[in-house]
């Protein structure tokens, strides 16, 4: 039986008070040292001791932010957001009780009447987070109707920092460095520059789902955007008709960060995307990687380590773009890494650095294609190959090859799912007979998003919502369902991280069989399940099902079979 939070006293807010005085430190934070409540009661127990009316994350969200009242970076050094609510009233939302120069500052800085409430500091952090990027990229934008030189007057970027962003004089500068930084900051694998009739609108792709960052007012500043990308991946600024792909690097945090550019002409002119490839950052994250941190259920986890462990044939591992295919071959290896095997990769590019593993990065311009480096690989005696994606003919007939000639093959292959990845490898010629020999398992995979810990709420669905889901009531008994809320941990969206829902195949001589005879897929399905294999499907409601992701998210992640 869980104990009762012990309640915020008087007694406890008076030691605070001494403890802060000799420790020179604010009287919150040494609440939050002494109090064993989480924030959320901290916040509402000292909301109801010292009777100030509490703000939450949800209804900040549903107000209408007034920076004119209090400044963006006000905000940021007071912990106190201004806001007018439903009513028009003015609402100053603090973080500190105990502040006691705030109420003097907002007399003298606020002119009109205006109600306190109380939040988080974290609630303010994150809610100012979500800010960050229009206040930066917005700053001095939009507003100049001059054209910035397309060529020569600036260079590369190579350091970024905050103080180098303030101290940018060119307003589209200041725009394309600060959304890079704050991309970096937030963890978005992609930036979007999109041009509309209305200007430039910015986003970004966090945990997979896209999210509207800002927008800049103005054709010329859009064109001005991409021209500044173009410049720093070394590309074409006069050629708007075509194409282009360009790459570049930037030392920021400490590291190098590489972006991969790529520019697209659109209706209303130019369109940008940027994946940003941290290769520290993977490099740290690789460090601990195992196929239980990546989420899998733990019948996948035996049967991927089983595949893993063979001496020989070949794993392969489907999925869309930014699925986490490489991550969770990268973890596969990783925990049959003992150094006793050669392991040798062909990736383009490396995305993390595994210790004890020569990696060789694709160079399609000096001509290291993966069929050309996977034949030179194969003569530098390895025990375990990874190839980083199968996309022709030729490096599909090698690596089956190679699996057949005594070498383990780790690879991926863009299909939907396991059965899928059979009829891609026969329509590159692949003959089945030599296919079935090598393949030992196929996993298919897609990445959910995790319902964050601090905010998500039990859910009971609908009929709609179970009939949306494929489910019956009946099924859906006994389930645990919750849904996202949204709190100062997960930025206000609910979710935080994702975990990996995945099928997996692995053959037997009736399924070999049945390939080599190209049996219907419903045959092969039938005859899979009675293997042992769950579909995607299957293992994302699961998730669902024990309150690890949503049933929203399960359904814009996989479809219903």
């Amino acid at each position: 039986m869980n104990q009762p939070l012990p309640m915020l006293s008087a007694d406890t807010l008076s030691l605070a008070q001494t403890q802060a005085l000799q420790q020179q430190r604010r009287v919150i934070e040494v609440l939050e040292d002494i109090v064993p409540a989480d924030s959320e009661m901290l916040v509402s127990q000292l909301a109801q001791l010292l009777h100030y009316p509490l703000a939450t994350m949800r209804e900040m969200r549903e107000w209408q932010v007034a920076f004119d009242v209090v400044s963006y970076n006000e905000a940021q050094q007071k912990e106190c957001l201004a806001f007018y609510d439903a009513a028009q009233t003015l609402i100053l939302v603090f973080a500190d009780p105990f502040d006691r120069q705030l109420p003097l500052w907002a007399q003298h800085a606020v002119q009109v009447p205006f109600e306190w409430r109380l939040a988080h500091r974290l609630e303010i952090s994150a809610y100012l987070a979500g800010e960050e990027e229009t206040m930066r990229a917005m700053d001095g934008v939009g507003l100049s109707t001059e054209h910035a030189a397309a060529e020569g007057d600036e260079e590369v970027v190579m350091q970024l920092s905050l103080k180098s962003i303030h101290e940018d004089a060119n307003p589209i500068v200041k725009l394309i460095n600060s959304t890079l930084y704050d991309a970096l900051k937030t963890g978005a694998s992609d930036i979007h520059l999109e041009t509309h009739p209305g200007g430039l609108a910015v986003k970004y792709r966090i945990d997979g789902v896209m999210a509207s960052i800002a927008n800049s007012p103005g054709l010329d500043s859009a064109e001005q955007a991409i021209s500044r990308i173009k410049v720093m991946a070394q590309l074409d600024i006069a050629e708007r008709r075509i194409p282009q792909d360009g790459r570049f690097k930037v030392h920021a945090m400490g590291r190098l960060i590489d972006f991969r550019v790529s520019i697209m002409p659109s209706a209303f002119g130019e369109d940008a995307v940027l994946r940003v490839l941290d290769r520290k950052a993977l490099t740290e994250q690789a460090q601990g990687l195992s196929l239980k941190a990546l989420g899998f259920d733990a019948d996948v986890i035996a049967r991927f380590r089983k595949l893993a462990s063979e001496p020989y044939g070949m794993v392969l591992v489907t999925g869309p773009t930014g699925s986490g295919k490489t991550t969770s071959l990268y973890a596969a290896i990783s925990e049959v890494n003992t150094g006793f095997d050669k392991i040798i990769t062909i990736e383009d590019p490396v995305e993390y650095q595994l210790p004890g593993v020569l990696q060789i990065p694709v160079n399609e311009k000096k001509g290291l294609t993966f069929a050309r480096g996977l034949r030179s690989i194969l003569r530098h005696d390895p025990d375990k190959i990874m190839v980083g994606e199968i996309r022709d003919a030729e490096t599909a007939q090698i690596a089956v090859q190679a699996a057949l000639t005594g070498h383990l093959v780790f690879s991926t292959v863009h299909a939907n799912s396991v059965l899928d990845v059979i009829g891609r490898f026969m329509h590159m010629g692949v003959d089945p007979y030599h296919f079935v020999s090598a393949v030992n398992g196929i996993v298919a995979q897609r990445l959910v998003r995790a319902l964050c810990p601090h905010c998500a709420e039990p859910f009971v669905p609908d009929e709609e919502m179970l009939r949306a889901s494929g489910l019956t009531a009946a099924q859906a008994a006994g389930m645990q369902f919750k849904h996202a809320q949204g709190c100062g941990h997960c930025r206000g969206t609910g979710y935080k991280g994702r975990k990996a829902v995945a099928e997996m195949l692995v053959l037997n001589d009736e399924l070999r069989e049945m390939i080599i005879a190209r049996q219907p897929i419903r045959q092969l399905k039938e005859a899979a399940a009675r293997n042992g294999m769950r579909t995607i499907r299957e293992a994302a409601v699961s998730a669902a099902a024990e309150g690890m992701t949503s049933l929203q998210e399960i359904n814009r992640v996989t479809f219903i079979a």
